[in-house]
Formats: structure tokens, sequence, C-alpha cells
């Protein structure tokens, strides 16, 4: 039922893709260097080459005061060997374009102030068509006037989209590495505050971060949670968006203090205090270097903030930000159990499918709520996006890259989820003593996991469930390792996690085993056979003193 479902769906996206995107070069007269702008075209009118060096120049002809959609409309003369720029009317794309070829055009620029749509006709009309026509937005015709004069020339093509970008290698070394470092960190710092007594100071910087144990109840709320905001944001996102972004800043902030204040409080220096001061969260004085600490992460997240819309360098100070919240949550949220580790991670299997491959047939569109959301909406009037995810910038020349996804996105529910059943595996492993034999295969389903999401994401041509291939692969992972050790009842309830034993002292071999005296019971760790017990102030009254004096000598 389900492969049905998706051929079906498959067959409806194939029926829409009647468009392609390309590039348009746009130069001066006679020089070579311009800029490339996106186009959207039908290549059943007429298809355009691949290779920048094979397109021909053509002088472009500026009648973006007119729709073309009457003979009147054509200038005296026509548009002998040029390619006209016209706004986008009420007539259809056959009207126009047929009006262009009559009067000598060699192709025709449609200018779009609404989404780019196929330039859609039917078999007779491509039949008859043999100019290309591709469609340019609004904001690209404004920066092509400002930028090139009226003598300017356009090259069309449309150059083959890779299988796959090197920005793919760059994501997923920040995926993996993000997950085995949290999971490694998760684990050890668990482990310590559970079996290990620290020296802790009354200062709140000494203070480690309480861990918050997920129970089924929270799993399902989480999930409805999360189900709720990502239908409100598909409906309201230029308001949500704002709040999603003050969100992120203030999360990431604190998790960035968080992941280096480890680091920080080894430096020598700045372990001084503070004066004396009525400052909000400055009145106990907290140590120079933290406080320093505090202002650059303040200042790290306001700077993206300001400037995230800069495309060029801004996704960096993301990426950091994101992966230093990951790291964050990892140590904060723990998973008790394999049980509630395969709860949460079913669940979100599920959530992932669903608003990925399944709501596509419920909105208006066609698209998918997920992805939708995950990109930022074509129609948003505020042209944000949400920070949630990492993103790297496409790393060839392509008409993708230039068009509709600039960036491949990875979001941060990809990294986490899977990265707590990480952790867990790194605490059992610590506890059973295997040899991180579960972190290690767990970190590396996760890694093939990824590796088949690329593929898919590939073969597909369309975004993708990341969880759809990441909770098969680490699940089925950690227990095929359970099965073949055979643990799997420990670890599926966790069982190795009850705490040890009370350790009763070593009792002195030299002595018969008998009832421990008053002075045992009362001073059991003074039980030394190197060293005598203190004596008491009160003797026992079964053993009256004796009165001191000499032996003599016999003689």
């Amino acid at each position: 039922m389900r492969v049905a479902t998706w051929l079906l769906w498959a067959a409806w996206w194939l029926e829409q893709a009647l468009g392609e995107y390309g590039m348009a070069h746009f130069s001066e007269k006679g020089k070579v260097r311009g800029k490339d702008y996106c186009i959207f075209f039908n290549s059943q009118w007429a298809r355009l080459p691949q290779d920048l060096k094979k397109a021909s120049r053509i002088q472009t002809f500026d009648l973006t005061a007119s729709v073309l959609c009457s003979p009147s409309e054509v200038p005296d003369g026509g548009f002998p060997n040029r390619i006209p720029m016209v706004l986008r009317g009420n007539c259809t794309f056959y009207e126009k374009v047929r009006l262009a070829q009559i009067n000598g055009a060699r192709g025709i620029l449609i200018v779009s102030k609404d989404k780019l749509t196929p330039p859609a006709g039917n078999k007779t009309q491509y039949e008859e068509i043999d100019i290309p026509v591709a469609l340019l937005s609004y904001t690209d015709m404004l920066d092509i006037s400002k930028t090139f004069g009226e003598g300017r020339e356009v090259a069309m093509y449309a150059p083959n989209e890779p299988a796959l970008d090197y920005n793919m290698v760059i994501i997923f070394l920040m995926a993996v590495g993000t997950v085995a470092i949290g999971g490694y960190w998760a684990g050890s710092r668990d482990i310590k505050k559970r079996y290990m007594k620290h020296k802790r100071d009354d200062s709140a910087e000494k203070q480690d971060e309480e861990t918050v144990d997920v129970t089924p109840i929270m799993i399902c709320v989480f999930v409805v949670m999360c189900c709720t905001m990502l239908v409100l944001l598909y409906y309201f996102y230029d308001h949500l968006v704002y709040v999603i972004i003050g969100t992120f800043c203030l999360a990431s902030s604190v998790s960035l203090h968080s992941c280096l204040w480890p680091f920080v409080r080894r430096i020598p220096f700045g372990a001084c205090r503070i004066p004396e001061n009525n400052l909000p969260y400055c009145h106990k004085r907290p140590q120079v270097r933290m406080l320093l600490l505090s202002l650059f992460c303040i200042g790290v997240s306001a700077t993206w903030c300001v400037f995230r819309n800069e495309d060029q360098w801004a996704w960096v100070l993301q990426d950091a930000l994101g992966i230093a919240f990951c790291l964050y949550m990892l140590k904060t949220i723990r998973l008790p159990t394999f049980k509630a580790c395969t709860l949460l991670l079913v669940v979100l299997f599920v959530y992932d499918v669903f608003f990925v491959f399944i709501t596509p047939f419920f909105t208006k569109s066609g698209e998918s709520i997920m992805v939708e959301v995950a990109a930022g909406p074509t129609n948003s009037s505020t042209h944000e996006k949400l920070p949630m995810v990492l993103k790297v910038p496409r790393l060839n020349s392509s008409p993708l890259a230039l068009c509709d996804r600039p960036f491949s996105l990875l979001g941060f529910g990809d990294i986490l989820v899977p990265g707590l059943l990480v952790a867990y595996c790194h605490r059992f492993d610590i506890l059973m003593q295997s040899s991180r034999i579960y972190f290690v295969a767990c970190t590396i389903g996760y890694g093939i996991g990824l590796l088949i999401t690329f593929v898919a994401l590939a073969l597909m041509e369309m975004g993708q469930p990341a969880l759809l291939y990441l909770v098969p692969c680490t699940l089925l992972t950690s227990l095929a390792v359970a099965l073949w050790r055979k643990e799997l009842p420990l670890f599926w309830t966790g069982s190795g996690f009850v705490p040890p034993p009370i350790i009763m002292a070593p009792i002195n071999p030299t002595q018969t085993p008998g009832p421990p005296t008053k002075a045992e019971s009362q001073a059991p760790e003074a039980a030394n056979q190197d060293e005598a017990p203190p004596p008491s102030p009160h003797p026992a009254p079964e053993e009256p003193s004796q009165p001191k004096h000499e032996v003599p000598k016999p003689e």
C-alpha cells in the first residue's frame, strides 16, 4: 500500500514538472564577463544549450512596459534578431510567444512578479513555436536594468545538475562529528555524575547542568507540540518565524557558553572575581573569564541575528551556533532505556515521513509541509529562513543553486534524535565495560544512514525525510550488537544502570571473624591492620583499666 501510494505521488509530481531551471547570462555588448540570473523555461517550446560557450549572445529589447498580448503592442520594425523582455499579463504564453516569433524575435523573456511557473501550452502550440521561452523574476529584472546598459546581451543556457554537490561532504562531517562528540560527551558526563563524588564549589559556574530523563509521556507531548508548531508555521510563517529566530538566538548563546566553559575554565588567568555590585546577574561576583565568555557568546549570537541574511558568510555562524545547540541538548536530555529510545525514534520516524511524503496530498500547492517550512515558503513576504538547520551553500555552479535551493539543509532533529541513542549506547558501554562497541557501532550506523539519505536525494531529486533512513540504521545496529553480546534484556530495560552495591571495608585476614566491637561499629574507617584505633575517652566496663607499674626484671 505504501509503495502504491508513493508511485501515485511520484507520477503526479512528474506531471507537474513541466518546467526546468536555467540561467540567463547578461553582459554588456561585446564583453564576455557578466552575471547569471535564474530563469524558468519549458524545453517543449525550444531546448537550451547545456554550455554557455555554445549559447548565442543576443541583444535584448526592453518592453517591460508592455505585456505583449496584442499586435498593437509590437513596436515598429518588430524584434529582428533580438530577445524582448515583456511583463506577464492576462493572455496565454502562446499568444506572447507567437507575436514575438512572427516579428523576428530569437526568444522571449517574460518578467513575472509572482512565483515562477512553467510556461505551458499544448502539443500543437509546441510544434508551431521554435524559439526559447523563459520566465525571469521581477527583482532580477530591476537588478539587470541597474547593472547593465540598454545595449545589453543575453545568452540562455541550462547546464546539467550534478548528482551530488561537494557541500554534502561538509554536512556529513558536521553531522557525524556532532553526533559522535555529543554522544561521547553526554555519556561520559552522565556516568561521572552518577558514580563519582565531585567536589563542588558554592559558585554557580562550577555546577554542572542538570539532566532531564525523558519519559513516554514527555515523548508524546513533544511529538504533538512538533506537529502543532509545524502546521502553525506553514500557515502563519511570516508571524512565527521571528519567534523562532529570537528563541534560537537565546538558546544558542546559552549553548555556546555551556560548550566553551569547560575549556575556558582551564585558562590560568581571569579567575579573579568582579568587585561587589548590584548589577543584575552579577551580584554573585562571577569570575572575569566567565563574564568575558558570556559577552563573547552573546556577541556571536547577536552578530548572526543582525547579518543572518548575508548568504556569503552568515551560514558559518549559524552552523557553529547550531552545533553548539545540538551538543548542549545531547548533554541535557537523557533517554534512560533502549525502550524509550525506540519509542522516540519510531514516533519521529512516522512524523518525518508523514510531513514529507503524505502532506503534499493535502496542501493546495502540492508541496511538502516539511520541505516548505524548512526552506522557507516561496510566497513569504519576509523572505526569512528558519535557523533550526545546518546549511552549507552549493559549491558548484548550477541552476538549482542559483534559483531554487542555493543551500543544502539538514535539520537539527536529524542530529539530535539519533544522537540521543548514541549517548545511551556510550553510557551502556561504560557500565558494561564493553570497549565502547555500542557507541562505535551506533555512530557508524548513523553515518551509513546519512549516506543513504544523500543517495536517495540524488536519485529522487527531491527533499528527503532523513529519519526514514537514520532511524532503521541506528536502531537495528544497536539491536544487533545487543543480540550478538546476549545483553538485550539489560540493554532494553536499562538494568545496567542500577547503582553499584555499597562495598564494606575489608576484614583483616589475621583476625578470626566475629561480631564487630563497639569501637568498630562507631568508626569502621579506622579499622586497619597497620593503624591502631583511636583511644576511647570512656573505657569499656568489661575491660577495667590496669594500674601502671613496672614489671621487675628477673634476677
